[in-house]
């Protein structure tokens, strides 16, 4: 039995706790508030005694450090609320976090995401350019070399995982456009504020981020390295409101995109919409993530499209 210490109580790192649970090991989840309602780690035999829920700063980390003391691990699945702050919220903690791993000999596994690839023009893998021009990947993209050159000087022991959009029942549709799909195909109406409909869009599930970081947690073939969650080959958003439509028993809607001169021009009075230009080529392009090597490594495979969806469809129509 191992313990890690779990930063962040939103949905992966709720997935990735009660991931690590299942293996028999304790964790500490740590949370700006130290409230977590949502707890599906209890549904494990013994979880409820495994997981010690704390509040805690993810920026200090003094108070990372004593939390991460006898952890084999640390998993930084911390999601500052709102992307107009990264430049101010990601750094503290980015190094609060590093340094708490190498003063408590903690593996360190980061949450990452596909930002730092930028515009692509194939199917990412873990070796593809961090290219990106975006703000808000080349800050992710730093978190990682920092990351990596401790790891190559012997510091720390780090890995990052990368997934795509995500869905499941855990995400919510502020941090999902494909829950927000869900609510808005049984509402009877599809209307995107970026994008292409017919665009294939890798959709990795919420529930396979969690089980990865579980599994690099505990692997020490994970370390020095970059993975990708496995995920089922994209669909296009009008393929995906089809499927949901079918799902709930519904006719299937046509989805609109707003044009992109409008969403351009509302982004000067939209903050939500002017932190989207970044990310808008996603979109609006083949958008494809290669999950081949971290499946044939570690015997992984992603949650079948199928299923993912008839979970997420169900979660969300309660």
């Amino acid at each position: 039995m191992a313990h890690h210490l779990v930063l962040g109580a939103g949905g992966v790192g709720r997935s990735t706790t009660t991931h690590l649970v299942a293996r028999g090991d304790t964790v500490t989840l740590a949370s700006r508030s130290g409230v977590v309602r949502d707890r599906p780690w209890e549904t494990v035999p013994g979880g409820t005694e495994a997981v010690d829920v704390v509040a805690v700063d993810a920026a200090d980390a003094e108070a990372i450090t004593r939390l991460a003391r006898g952890a084999a691990s640390i998993v930084n699945a911390v999601n500052p609320p709102s992307y107009a702050t990264w430049d101010r919220d990601w750094p503290p903690v980015a190094a609060a976090v590093l340094t708490a791993a190498e003063h408590s000999g903690a593996g360190l596994v980061t949450v990452g995401n596909l930002y730092v690839y930028g515009e692509v023009d194939a199917p990412m893998r873990e070796d593809s350019p961090m290219s990106t021009t975006g703000h808000k990947g080349q800050i992710r993209a730093r978190m990682w070399q920092d990351a990596l050159a401790a790891h190559e000087a012997g510091r720390v022991r780090a890995t990052e995982l990368r997934g795509s959009d995500y869905f499941g029942p855990l995400a919510t549709p502020r941090t999902s456009w494909l829950n927000e799909l869900v609510l808005q195909v049984a509402k009877g109406r599809v209307f995107l504020p970026v994008g292409r409909a017919t665009a294939p869009h890798s959709w990795t599930y919420q529930d396979d981020v969690g089980a990865l970081a579980a599994t690099l947690a505990t692997d020490d073939r994970s370390w020095g390295q970059v993975w990708h969650v496995p995920t089922v080959a994209p669909r296009t958003m009008q393929e995906a409101a089809a499927d949901i439509a079918d799902l709930l028993g519904r006719p299937t809607p046509r989805v609109r995109v707003l044009p992109r001169p409008i969403g351009t021009a509302l982004g000067t009075v939209v903050p939500f919409l002017r932190e989207m230009r970044e990310t808008r080529h996603q979109f609006e392009r083949p958008y494809v993530l290669d999950s081949s090597h971290t499946e044939s490594t570690f015997g992984l495979a992603p949650t079948p499209w199928d299923v993912a969806l008839k979970e997420t469809v169900a979660a969300l129509a309660r």
